[in-house]
C-alpha cells in the first residue's frame, strides 16, 4: 500500500439487509445513496486515523475495486472514510470516531 491508501473488505456486508420493522431486505434492491461499512485489511504508510481490523464508513460510488487470490477489495484514500468504529478509541462509549 502506498502514501494514503486503505484496502478494505466490503464484502461482509453486501448480502440482504433487514429493516427497522424486521423487512428482509434482497441486496439486489437499489435505494437511496446510502453509505457502507467494511473492515480494514491493510493500510499505507501514510495513514494516520485508521488501523487494520478497524471497521470504517465510506460512500461506495466513491470507489475503486481491486481483486486479490479470487476475492474484491474496495481502494480509497483515507481522506473518503467517514466514520471509524474501533475498540481501541474513547469516546462516549460508541465505539466511533467521526
Amino acid at each position: 500500500m502506498l502514501h494514503d491508501r486503505v484496502l478494505v473488505d466490503a464484502e461482509a456486508g453486501a448480502g440482504e439487509r433487514k429493516s427497522g420493522g424486521g423487512i428482509l431486505i434482497p441486496a439486489t434492491v437499489q435505494m437511496g445513496k446510502r453509505l457502507s461499512w467494511a473492515k480494514v485489511v491493510a493500510v499505507g504508510p501514510s495513514v494516520r486515523a485508521v488501523e487494520v481490523g478497524d471497521r470504517v464508513l465510506f460512500d461506495p460510488e466513491e470507489r475503486g475495486e481491486v481483486e486479490l487470490n479470487s476475492h474484491r477489495y474496495t481502494l480509497m484514500r483515507e481522506r473518503d472514510i467517514h466514520a471509524v468504529a474501533a475498540e481501541r478509541l474513547e469516546d462516549a462509549g460508541t465505539g466511533l470516531y467521526l
